[in-house]
């Protein structure tokens, strides 16, 4: 296999590069290369799910909250979502995209039905998929810019939404439901 040279560094995106609302991700993801943390964040979370005893993966916290499972299942179907927005946009289409909405999306996949191994296998493959993608980007395809959910967003803020997304809801499985600090 040959290698290429490192991929470009994708930057922190200017905060009129993404919804007010995203912020809540963005700010979670440290300085530096954010494909590089992508790819760190990945191992250390695959290895944390593995590691979450199996009496508790279809355990929920609260009522009406998901369970550890759909929480999972949530993240992969976020993750293909957002990167499949970022490839719209960085390949110049400015086509207006959909928002989605992910009380729909968590009953309809039916996660507590299915193996968790599978579902952390199936987000492990995802994160490979995204991180192929990210690295393939130039900085001019980074700094693209189109509309989601209503709202302009630039490729490289996805990035940071992706990466941001995982550290929140990684966060809140480790406090609410394992009860870690």
């Amino acid at each position: 296999m040959t290698t290429t040279a490192a991929a470009p560094v994708v930057e922190r995106p200017a905060p009129d590069e993404h919804a007010p609302y995203y912020s809540k991700y963005t700010d979670l993801v440290p300085d530096g290369d954010v494909v590089e943390h992508m790819d760190r964040q990945a191992r250390e979370t695959i290895a944390f799910l593995r590691g979450i005893p199996s009496d508790l993966h279809d355990h929920r916290y609260a009522e009406g909250k998901w369970s550890i499972k759909e929480v999972i299942g949530h993240i992969a179907d976020a993750e293909r979502i957002f990167a499949y927005r970022a490839l719209r946009i960085a390949r110049g289409d400015q086509t207006p995209l959909a928002s989605f909405d992910e009380n729909l999306y968590v009953p309809a996949g039916e996660f507590g039905a299915r193996a968790y191994g599978s579902l952390v296998d199936e987000l492990e493959s995802v994160r490979r998929a995204t991180l192929a993608f990210f690295r393939s980007l130039t900085p001019e395809q980074a700094r693209r810019r189109g509309v989601a959910s209503s709202n302009e967003v630039s490729v490289r803020a996805i990035a940071y939404i992706i990466a941001g997304h995982v550290d929140h809801h990684v966060r809140i499985l480790r406090e609410r439901y394992l009860g870690q600090s």
